[in-house]
């Protein structure tokens, strides 16, 4: 799915804001500390074939009975988890209400942030949907409701429990296959990725998207073995993020100088992952990207590459081999071709990536002298104006002796 389908008011889209900024790392490995700061949009879906108009939202009440998702134990308490102890649940809509959110209001010249889409889009998605679409039960404070992910529910609410339907038939009937890391990535990556230049000069934090990091700090409402390995999970979200952020830069003018280091980073990161796989597909680009074709071109290969990782059979010889290639990636931070604030882009998602794929695999895991040398790593990257590169490589060939000695 193009990033420009994916960006606009958000048919497929969900998410929430997150950044790092911290100096140590969270137990369980998740890769930064998460602000919750907003989180996710998502309007309506179009009409399925057959259907005279888009299917409506039934609202939270309609997944909470005890026998359904309110009651108790692992496999029924989906509603509970939410509403207890999700931070989609209410908290970005209250994010609104904040004196932080009156400032950027302010600055941006919007009256109520509350009321305006272009906040509530991402922080609470139902107030943009059409009234006739919402039941009476939908709430615009509950946030980012189970809706948001997972789709209208009109026309699959009553069945999607039926054991005789597959995913297919679920997919058909309007519900989102979440299960798929292609469109879960696209549905979390424009509320937690894009953030327009004025939006973030009127006070709006810098988002950065990494689909399993925040997916590890998301209260679990679905069953563990359920689950992708962590590293693919990692490497399709990246992917995705890079095809917005090259969308963005593919249709400015004068592209951004922060966006376009950001994505110079993010590229060179993911370019030695495609010659991982023979599936994946290559891409050799000049740098720095000068212009509008260059950025459509990396956006046309990153969606293609985030589509084709969503579907390779992942093993944990493939996240060796990608660990090993990345602790050896010091080429970018030497570089003439990329500015200081480029390396420092490409060095901390280089440093939450190492993170994510050391805590998916044992010894990595749980060796004291490779996390020490990770959290040196997260040191290095904690402060834009002070990274020097020299210093993360010097630390980054730590790293990955400590990795040998681990492995071997």
């Amino acid at each position: 799915m193009p990033g420009n389908q994916l960006t606009t008011l958000a048919a497929e889209n969900l998410a929430g804001s997150g950044g790092w900024k911290t100096k140590i790392r969270p137990k369980n490995c998740a890769a930064f500390g998460l602000v919750l700061l907003g989180l996710a949009g998502s309007t309506f879906v179009m009409a399925g074939e057959g259907q005279d108009s888009p299917p409506r939202f039934v609202g939270s009440a309609g997944c909470s009975a005890s026998s359904c998702h309110g009651g108790g134990g692992s496999t029924q308490s989906e509603f509970t988890r939410w509403s207890k102890l999700d931070f989609h649940h209410e908290r970005p809509f209250a994010t609104l209400t904040t004196p932080r959110a009156a400032r950027i209001a302010e600055n941006l010249k919007i009256s109520d942030p509350t009321q305006d889409a272009r906040c509530t889009v991402c922080h609470a998605p139902l107030q943009t949907v059409p009234a006739g679409l919402l039941s009476q039960e939908n709430k615009i404070t509950d946030g980012v409701s189970c809706e948001n992910c997972h789709a209208p529910a009109e026309n699959w609410l009553r069945s999607h429990t039926r054991k005789d339907w597959t995913t297919a038939e679920r997919v058909q009937a309007g519900m989102r296959d979440l299960k798929n890391l292609y469109v879960r990535a696209n549905t979390c990556v424009a509320c937690h990725q894009n953030v327009d230049a004025a939006t973030r000069a009127a006070g709006h934090p810098e988002l950065i998207f990494e689909l399993d990091g925040q997916s590890a700090t998301e209260p679990r409402h679905w069953p563990k073995a359920k689950d992708k390995p962590g590293p693919q999970i990692w490497l399709v979200g990246q992917a995705v993020a890079l095809r917005e952020m090259s969308w963005q830069l593919s249709g400015q003018k004068d592209p951004d100088k922060n966006l376009r280091e950001q994505s110079e980073g993010l590229l060179r990161l993911l370019q030695p992952m495609s010659k991982m796989e023979s599936h994946l597909p290559a891409f050799e680009p000049g740098f720095p990207a000068t212009n509008a074709d260059a950025w459509s071109g990396v956006q046309r290969w990153s969606d293609d590459f985030a589509k084709t990782a969503a579907n390779l059979v992942w093993s944990d010889d493939m996240t060796r081999q990608c660990l090993k290639t990345l602790a050896g990636s010091i080429d970018p931070l030497a570089d003439p071709g990329l500015s200081t604030t480029a390396k420092a882009r490409y060095a901390e998602r280089l440093v939450l990536a190492l993170d994510r794929l050391t805590a998916s695999l044992a010894p990595w895991s749980a060796d004291a002298k490779l996390n020490r040398s990770l959290n040196q790593l997260f040191d290095d990257v904690q402060s834009l104006p002070d990274f020097a590169p020299l210093r993360l490589a010097r630390d980054l060939n730590e790293f990955r002796r400590n990795l040998s000695d681990v492995s071997q």
